[in-house]
């Protein structure tokens, strides 16, 4: 009885150690999906908002993370000067805009 027991204990053994490179396999394939699913899709909206931030032009009308929309009026390194009415403006950082809604150049047909 003692020799069967021992028996499968080994056999348990070697069966783990290969098994352990088999564990890892789905450990790295559930990385590989989420590096697409949700990394990568992420990284290219950061930078597509990162290119249009740097390319905002007096006079391009925006949206603010607040909800507030306006007409870029004044530029700083890191703030925008925002005209929300007549002679009413309000400063923002430049990461708070979240969209461009209409560029000084995509002027509207007449």
């Amino acid at each position: 009885m003692l020799g069967i027991a021992h028996a499968m204990g080994q056999s348990g053994q070697a069966a783990s150690q290969g098994g352990t490179f088999g564990a890892l396999v789905p450990l790295l394939l559930m990385f590989v999906i989420f590096y697409f699913l949700l990394i990568r899709p992420q990284q290219k909206k950061t930078k597509e908002h990162r290119e249009m931030i740097q390319n905002l032009k007096k006079g391009d009308k925006v949206v603010t993370g607040g909800g507030i929309h306006g007409r870029v009026t004044g530029m700083d390194e890191t703030t925008l000067t925002v005209e929300i009415a007549d002679k009413v403006r309000v400063k923002v950082n430049r990461g708070n805009v979240l969209a461009v809604v209409q560029s000084k150049e995509q002027a509207p047909p007449k």
